[in-house]
């Protein structure tokens, strides 16, 4: 525990000189805060005090109410700072904090969520916690300061009580560090089994999984056609697309600026939680372009576009970097920005185009929020344009118009908070999206956005040779994680892939190996979160469960397998693999919290689809791009790509031995090196790819 900090002149706490947004946003709360460090802990054990853990996170709505209801309160502050020492962590900034102890309070009341709000001892030890109190009591709940005014008679009248609690609870934490190396083969069954669980939670008529709130599980969608991909099992093809459908029709979806908000409250994806998380965005772009790959549902493609344009407009810093998230709130209402009348879009719109928009976005069916409207697709389009007695086409035309003049009428409203901090690890999630969209839909400007986020990431968030986890306002700190690490890794992965320029694979494998010395642990053969070079924690975390972000294990297996089809380097091979084993029968009977696991399962699997690329060194881009958009045309989860002039493999034993033919770029196609013969046309090439792939290509 370290970074000691001090108030700053214009805060009446000391959080005035933080970056985090979210620590900020609390800088002028009348509770004494600090910040997560050793000033906050010496300080509860030279007074013998407990400690009030407080995490959440500025995009959360309810982390918000308890600021307003309590954290501003005078009175509920006076008990907070007579009895406790106060801390604030940003879970962004610090998931290491928000593991360990989002795991003990789910241990002691069998939930977690955010705020979270836990009680520990002078030595960090939790033996009391929750999520949001409200400020009297109500609901069943108890108010705040009547759980302010127990804990802390409890700690000062029962500590023998209290420590022997704390114990019980350290036992059950550090059972986490105490994996051990799995012995489970690696077998097509294991993704059986996870099909035929996921299979059975499948909400068949509005898509996801089980009932309300209902979560985009990107990851569990990314294997079910992976898993189609593999069996042509029809059944998890539908999953997918009818999951995609109605989220992409439905008021999850940003309707006329793009992107994805958190969650829906419901079951039909209409009453979504507002704020919009880079995570997201990333992880579902990423998933629509494969969807697009696999099925060439145009929908597809352009939920995709219009993801992407929203992070490029709404979420990139001038620099480069991508920022975090969007508040659910502005004007201190949640969703106010996002909501609709129908007297409001009458206005804008010409009768016509108000027709049409009032009918294909639901509006004319009656408010669905808080007497306005979330705009949705509730009907097909096709009925709509036939209601209406236009054209499919003439629909579109009009629908485009429209989207366009409202769009720009929501640009004058007052727009939600944004956090503004760059975390490397979901940057590298964003970073590996627009490196794949740059080349599946021909897209230059996001090649450029890729590019400029890599350089990025490579040099404001590297200090010393040690990737660091958080940016903001041109200063980088804390040490970056094993999900870093290994995002990052997967992003430069992508990149290399996009525009075969070998730097991008040279500093995806230096992060690769910096990962394996800073984060693998030989004897459980697993990965830490936290580096060995981190500051001693009560526990030392290891997180296995995939949730909205994956875990860094899972992510780090697949990097390792993908960089080791491509450098030939068994270690990496067999450490990834080691990683999977560690977790293979909880991938079988939970297979919702292991979907990165179960795709990295899916590669390791195979067949793997080799694509070397070579070109005379006088070719041009453009001499290569058909070829390089025969490859990215298809939907091919378990490819690798790699690329060079003629003469410079550059140790990659996927390029030696191949030559470019008659003067021209050469494509060869491979399964464990073993080549085809070389190709110059991208029709040939197209059909060795179809037949190397070992699945069913669109339906």
């Amino acid at each position: 525990m370290s970074g000691e900090t001090t108030r700053a002149p214009e805060s009446p706490n000391r959080l005035g000189r933080e970056t985090s947004p979210y620590l900020l946003q609390h800088q002028h709360n009348p509770v004494d805060w600090y910040p997560w460090g050793e000033e906050a802990f010496a300080r509860a054990r030279g007074e013998g005090k407990p400690i009030l853990l407080s995490v959440g996170y500025s995009a959360c709505h309810w982390c918000h109410v308890m600021e307003r209801e309590s954290f501003e309160d005078p009175e509920i502050a006076r008990i907070m700072n007579g009895s406790f020492v106060n801390i604030k962590v940003d879970r962004e900034e610090r998931p290491d904090v928000d593991a360990i102890y989002m795991q003990a309070v789910q241990t002691m009341t069998g939930h977690g969520g955010w705020p979270m709000t836990v009680f520990l001892t002078p030595a960090g030890v939790p033996f009391y916690g929750g999520t949001y109190f409200p400020p009297r009591d109500r609901h069943g709940l108890p108010g705040f300061p009547r759980v302010l005014e127990a804990v802390a008679e409890f700690y000062r009248d029962k500590r023998e009580q209290t420590e022997e609690v704390g114990r019980q609870l350290l036992e059950r934490l550090r059972q986490g560090e105490r994996v051990r190396p799995g012995a489970d083969l690696l077998t097509r069954e294991v993704l059986d089994a996870a099909f035929r669980g996921l299979r059975a939670e499948f909400d068949a008529r509005h898509g996801g999984l089980g009932r309300a709130p209902k979560f985009p599980q990107p990851m569990t969608f990314d294997f079910l056609l992976r898993y189609w991909r593999r069996t042509g099992a029809s059944d998890a093809l539908d999953m997918v697309r009818t999951t995609l459908t109605r989220m992409a029709r439905g008021g999850i979806y940003d309707q006329l600026g793009g992107g994805f908000h958190r969650y829906s409250v419901d079951q039909v994806w209409l009453v979504p939680h507002f704020e919009k998380m880079l995570y997201d965005q990333s992880q579902l772009a990423l998933l629509y372009l494969q969807a697009w790959q696999a099925t060439g549902e145009g929908e597809y493609r352009r939920i995709v576009a219009e993801t992407l344009d929203y992070v490029v407009r709404e979420m990139t810093h001038p620099e480069g970097g991508f920022y975090s998230t969007q508040d659910a709130d502005s004007e201190g209402e949640e969703g106010k920005f996002f909501l609709w009348t129908e007297d409001e879009i009458r206005a804008r719109l010409d009768p016509e185009e108000a027709r049409v928009a009032l009918s294909y976005w639901g509006v004319a069916d009656g408010p669905n929020f808080e007497g306005r409207s979330i705009l949705r697709v509730p009907r097909e389009p096709s009925e709509v344009a036939g209601t209406l007695g236009l054209t499919r086409e003439a629909l579109d035309a009009i629908l485009g118009r429209a989207r366009r003049v409202l769009f720009e009428g929501r640009e004058g409203r007052v727009k939600p908070g944004r956090d503004e901090k760059v975390l490397a690890g979901w940057n590298g999630m964003m970073l590996r999206a627009f490196a794949e969209a740059s080349r599946a839909l021909g897209r230059p400007d996001y090649r450029a956005v890729a590019e400029r986020n890599a350089a990025f990431l490579l040099s404001a968030l590297r200090r010393d040779g040690r990737l660091l986890r958080t940016w903001k306002d041109g200063q980088a700190k804390l040490l970056a994680y094993l999900e870093d690490y290994a995002m990052v890794a997967d992003g430069l992965l992508a990149l290399y892939e996009a525009t075969l320029e070998r730097r991008w694979l040279d500093a995806s494998r230096e992060l690769g190996d910096e990962m394996l010395g800073l984060f693998w642990d030989r004897e459980a053969e697993a990965f830490f979160d936290t580096g060995t070079d981190h500051e001693p924690l009560i526990v030392r975390p290891r997180n296995l469960f995939d949730s909205a972000v994956p875990c860094g294990s899972s992510v780090a297996a697949d990097v390792l397998l993908r960089l080791a089809a491509l450098t030939g380097e068994a270690s990496y091979e067999r450490l990834g693999l080691a990683a999977i084993r560690a977790v293979a029968p909880l991938m079988s009977q939970h297979p919702s919290g292991f979907g990165r696991f179960l795709a990295a399962l899916d590669f390791a699997l195979g067949p793997t689809v080799e694509v070397a690329l070579v070109w005379p060194p006088a070719a041009t881009e453009d001499d290569r791009a058909p070829l390089v958009r025969e490859v990215f045309s298809r939907y091919l989860p378990t490819r690798v790509l790699a690329g060079a002039p003629e003469g410079e493999t550059g140790g990659l034993p996927l390029l030696e031995g191949k030559a470019a033919r008659a003067g021209r770029p050469a494509a060869y196609v491979c399964e464990r090196y073993a080549c085809q013969a070389p190709t110059t046309d991208s029709a040939e090439l197209g059909r060795q790819l179809d037949g190397r792939a070992g699945g069913p290509a669109r339906p």
